[in-house]
């Protein structure tokens, strides 16, 4: 396990549980914000060496603590998605523009 990483919130009494004597701090403000879009940097290089349903479940958490510490309303961020994806359409189809004349 990294050191210095944004973990679970349940992670202190899993490690107890498992005969660990974890040492954690907690962040707050910018530098909870600043380990949130790490976080999700990470979470998404973990989808990308494994493309499986928990890992996207893991990206979908961090999305949801980000809208949480930004006051960003999640039925709000499905109306923009759904808007966007009326108006321009989704990723379903594979294009990839490679230049414009």
């Amino acid at each position: 396990m990294r050191l210095g990483k944004l973990v679970r919130d349940n992670m202190p009494e899993i490690m107890k549980r498992a005969g660990k004597e974890p040492v954690f701090k907690i962040v707050e403000g910018k530098e909870y914000w600043d380990k949130l879009k790490e976080k999700l940097e990470g979470e998404v290089m973990e989808f990308s060496a494994n493309e499986s349903k928990e890992e996207v479940a893991d990206i979908l958490e961090v999305v949801n603590a980000i809208c949480e510490f930004r006051g960003f309303d999640m039925g709000e961020i499905e109306r923009i998605r759904l808007k966007k994806l009326g108006e321009r359409g989704g990723f379903r189809k594979g294009l990839v523009l490679e230049g414009v004349k």
